[in-house]
């Protein structure tokens, strides 16, 4: 892709979602919603591959979808209330409105679009897939969360992290198990949004620094299958090492980043008195912590006979490591910071 091309949809991305998220006015916050869906059409189009025009297509059909019945709605608002202020929907249209915005982040059960677009897709544009355009829609749930229906947050919640622990089980194709880890992770952040909006957002921000730091790592390895990652040891132990950490922090295990929403998050179930929810929510997820360690034991304790055992720099293609290097520090180290969160 031209390089002046790409910069001008990069920039009407950050544009788009810096638009959704500044506004406080309904239609302003969809209009932001838009320009980051188009702008991310042509990036996904950008490898003249058929299996990238059909991702393209299953997310502007989702991605239109979504945005009619969110559009429907603020309508039907503002027709009930008078006026567009985004804090303050009217309580008949509260629910559609969660809908057509979950659908757009890709919550079971609205998630049918995800992995295959994911799959479709190369690896830098599923990291802006799984992270920069999953922001806007985020801040909007936070912003009307207080009029939110929380047995909806609680069956979308507890269904994603089944479905997202159930669909990664059997697959080979690591964009899509990070797809069905994206709808797992969202189910933790949106099983709380009602109870503590605070907590989701953090729960938030940590989702997009592992998965920053995965996705980075698979770019640095050019991987995109089980069976590519498997030799990839005699490439670069050092990072195949770090991978592991990130898949262990992904999965929630202590002493890792992983485990600090989680715990924070049943902590708060149990002080809401959801005992059910919280014992519901640990068996669950032990679905997806299986196809964490069957990932991290293929990555670390396998190593294919075809390669020998020494150091074979030359494989590994020179990309910048910087960004890459801070992301995986941040995944794996952040665990220290729980007491002076539980404080505030």
């Amino acid at each position: 892709m031209n390089p002046l091309a790409l910069m001008v949809f990069l920039i009407s991305l950050a544009i788009g979602a810096t638009t959704t998220m500044l506004s406080h006015h309904w239609l302003l916050a969809w209009i932001g919603l838009e320009i980051n869906t188009l702008a991310l059409l042509p990036i996904m189009m950008k490898t003249p591959h058929p299996r990238a025009i059909e991702a393209a297509t299953k997310y502007f059909l989702t991605q239109a979808t979504a945005s009619a019945l969110m559009l429907f709605s603020c309508l039907i608002n503002a027709l009930q209330t008078g006026e567009w202020n985004i804090n303050n929907p009217h309580n008949l249209m509260t629910t559609p409105l969660s809908l057509a915005i979950m659908m757009k982040l890709g919550l079971a059960p609205l998630h049918f679009w995800l992995p295959e677009v994911l799959q479709g897709t190369p690896l830098s544009t599923g990291l802006i897939l799984s992270t920069w355009q999953k922001i806007p829609p985020m801040i909007l749930l936070l912003q009307i969360s207080p009029n939110i229906n929380l047995s909806l947050t609680i069956i979308m919640g507890l269904t994603s992290i089944l479905i997202g622990g159930w669909g990664g089980i059997g697959q080979t194709q690591l964009r899509k198990i990070m797809a069905f880890s994206s709808i797992g992770h969202l189910g933790w952040i949106i099983l709380i949004l009602k109870l503590n909006p605070q907590l989701s957002l953090f729960s938030f921000i940590l989702y997009i620094i592992m998965t920053t730091a995965m996705f980075l790592s698979l770019i640095m390895l050019s991987t995109t299958k089980m069976s590519q990652i498997s030799i990839s040891w005699t490439k670069n132990p050092a990072m195949m090492t770090t991978t592991m950490l990130i898949l262990l922090s992904l999965a929630g295990l202590p002493p890792l980043t992983g485990f600090q929403p989680k715990l924070l998050i049943i902590l708060e179930l149990i002080k809401q008195n959801m005992i059910i929810s919280a014992t519901l929510t640990m068996l669950t997820s032990l679905l997806a912590l299986f196809f964490y360690l069957r990932l991290t034991y293929i990555v670390t304790l396998t190593l294919s006979p075809s390669t020998h055992n020494s150091t074979t720099t030359w494989r590994t293609s020179m990309k910048p490591q910087l960004p890459s290097a801070i992301t995986s520090i941040m995944a794996l180290t952040l665990l220290p910071l729980t007491p002076a969160i539980l404080l505030t």
